[in-house]
């Protein structure tokens, strides 16, 4: 049984925006990553999945159980992009009323908030929430989506709050829980994250999911192509434009983008011009070389997400 399953699911606003006839399937124990750009339907998407909005159409299970499920939602973690916590709590007083909020004895709350905490690094953090910093609060949201033990998590932008060290920590503790046999869903802008430690993604555009299947695949769609030549003059310069103008010439190495099928015209154009071409090979597409390709720089929609995507 899936973890996720949606079936033309849909969430549309009176004003535009929002997803349409989105079917994903989500397995079991594996870290899904959800891709789009600004306005794409990802922040609608996650909300309507852990029951925050009504769908307006189609239909989803989680778990196993319909949208909505008592106890299906028992089941789930969920970390909001935009969170605030009273600042008055400690840690452990916020974690002890996410733990009865999931129906957990206090005996269980006390174990699980110790555990979770430490796996936060925050286990020897004294004081009040007010004077935490926001890596603190982010580790302090993963802690809190995490008290109840759930069998899925969402979390939304889970280290857009963190220095290096600290995304590193969470990238290890996401691998963690898949080890545990934890599904994780994963929205996130830092596409080397996603590149890191996701098994499958979605690429979600103006509501509508474009892309669904493993990393490689997408991959596969940057097509990228490196060539050495000799002197570049000005007429070899306006063939690489004429196939790709955003191409990049480093001394006389060029990277571009090109279909398979039009490698061969390029060659030809440019030993035309003049080139002395020495080696042509594929070059190694990164994810965001594949995210530009497949949707572009645009957004689509008014959804409330970050600005466009990015690869720090």
């Amino acid at each position: 049984m899936a973890a996720i399953e949606t079936f033309a699911l849909t969430k549309e606003y009176v004003q535009g925006g929002g997803c349409r006839d989105v079917s994903l399937t989500v397995g079991r124990r594996e870290i899904f990553g959800l891709l789009g750009p600004n306005g794409a339907g990802k922040s609608t998407l996650v909300k309507t999945l852990v029951g925050l909005l009504k769908p307006t159409g189609g239909r989803a299970l989680i778990l196993g159980r319909p949208l909505g499920d008592l106890a299906a939602r028992r089941r789930i973690g969920f970390l909001p992009e935009s969170f605030a916590y009273q600042p008055w709590l400690s840690a452990r007083e916020l974690l002890a009323f996410h733990g009865a909020l999931a129906g957990l004895s206090r005996e269980e709350t006390k174990q699980r908030s110790a555990a979770v905490l430490d796996l936060v690094g925050l286990r020897e953090v004294p004081g009040r929430i007010g004077t935490f910093s926001k890596g603190m609060r982010q580790r302090l949201g993963l802690a809190c989506a995490l008290v109840a033990d759930p069998e899925l998590v969402f979390l939304d932008e889970p280290t857009s709050a963190l220095d290096p060290l600290g995304r590193r920590a969470v990238r290890e503790l996401l691998l963690r829980l898949k080890a545990q046999g934890k599904t994780v869903f994963l929205n996130s802008h830092l596409l080397s994250e996603v590149e890191l430690i996701c098994d499958r993604v979605a690429v979600i555009k103006g509501g509508a999911v474009i892309y669904q299947g493993e990393l490689s695949g997408l991959l596969a769609g940057a097509r990228r192509v490196e060539l050495k030549l000799g002197a570049v003059s000005e007429g070899v310069r306006r063939v690489l434009a004429t196939f790709d103008p955003a191409y990049a010439l480093t001394g006389r190495l060029v990277t571009l983008n090109v279909a398979t099928e039009q490698v061969p015209a390029l060659v030809q154009a440019l030993v035309a011009a003049g080139a002395a071409l020495y080696e042509v090979k594929p070059a190694a597409g990164t994810l965001e070389d594949a995210f530009v390709e497949l949707v572009g720089t645009g957004g689509g929609g008014a959804d409330g997400d970050h600005p466009a995507l990015h690869s720090a």
